[in-house]
């Protein structure tokens, strides 16, 4: 095997750059796929099981269908038809979101009904309307709980912004494929790679780890 580190310096900044755009979209994606995982969460909680419905299948589609098919949708169907062209960096904000709103509103909904009932009960008989204490109390008590799984999901959404190299977003992976098909190599682009995206998720765990220690001592 003749691995040549010469080419892995080459691509440097193009990898640099790859990687700022897969940290950029993936935290895009964490945060507006909160956002929205917490309405849809909140949507599927309710008891009007007609106004339900569209949150359950909601969730369904985007968890029962792969990631890379969303992608595809939304880069060749749903952007062209708002912006009249497709955009690789906007469809892959728009795919991570909705993919990961569906799995973060299955966090939301365990974190809330893992509370005690008591708490709703307590705070509506102080007064407080059932959206006031969801904001006060509920909330802000569930999302200490879904540190871990929503960690777990930024995790999860870091390694599979690359499948949006198949659309020719300039993210980390797409600069792998480039390099490989430059150089007809397979070594070099594909474990630089590897490696930094092992560099990202360790990070972002060791992060993790501490958040949820200190807010277990608060």
């Amino acid at each position: 095997m003749d691995f040549s580190f010469e080419i892995i310096n080459d691509y440097l900044p193009y990898f640099w750059k790859g990687t700022l755009l897969t940290i950029g979209l993936s935290i895009a994606g964490i945060l507006l796929g909160t956002i929205l995982g917490l309405f849809i969460g909140l949507g599927k909680m309710m008891r009007n099981k007609w106004v339900a419905f569209p949150f359950v299948c909601y969730i369904t589609f985007f968890r029962g269908t792969p990631l890379l098919v969303q992608i595809l949708l939304v880069h060749f169907g749903v952007v062209p038809l708002f912006l009249g062209t497709t955009n690789g960096i906007v469809a892959g904000v728009i795919a991570l979101t909705l993919n990961a709103s569906a799995y973060i509103a299955e966090i939301f909904r365990a974190g809330i009904q893992s509370l005690d009932r008591g708490q709703m009960e307590a705070a509506r008989s102080l007064g407080m309307t059932h959206v006031q204490a969801m904001r006060y109390i509920i909330i802000p008590q569930a999302f200490k709980r879904m540190i871990p799984p929503l960690g777990n999901e930024f995790v999860i959404l870091i390694k599979d912004s690359s499948l949006l190299s198949v659309v020719a977003t300039p993210e980390l992976m797409h600069w792998s494929r480039m390099m490989m098909g430059q150089h007809a190599k397979v070594w070099e682009p594909y474990l630089t790679a590897a490696f930094i995206y092992l560099v990202l998720t360790l990070t972002l765990t060791i992060l993790l780890n501490h958040l949820e220690k200190r807010l277990k001592t608060e």
